[in-house]
């Protein structure tokens, strides 16, 4: 039996979201000065997208239209916003509760 090597297998979704999160934090007072809520927002935005496996970052650029490319990042920069939106509204429930 073969032993394959799957290390280089990433969800390309994920740096994506990373850096969009990280970018957009200071529009969300609240959020922003929190860590543990920016996972939980890159986590709910990438629960919204559908996985991008890729193995190098040139694969995605490669296989993808120029046409598909813009609709995947319109797509993330959308999931983004949902989830802070979201993360906010939870994190002010909770405070009054």
């Amino acid at each position: 039996m073969n032993s394959a090597d799957f290390t280089s297998v990433r969800n390309h979704n994920e740096r994506a979201v990373f850096d969009a999160v990280l970018k957009n934090a200071a529009r969300y007072p609240g959020v922003a000065d929190r860590p543990e809520l920016l996972a939980d927002v890159a986590c709910v935005a990438l629960n919204r997208l559908p996985p991008r496996y890729i193995r190098h970052e040139v694969d995605f650029v490669f296989y993808l239209s120029e046409r598909e490319r813009g609709e995947s990042d319109r797509y993330l920069a959308e999931a983004v916003d949902y989830a802070f939106g979201f993360v906010q509204a939870r994190t002010a429930m909770r405070a009054r509760a």
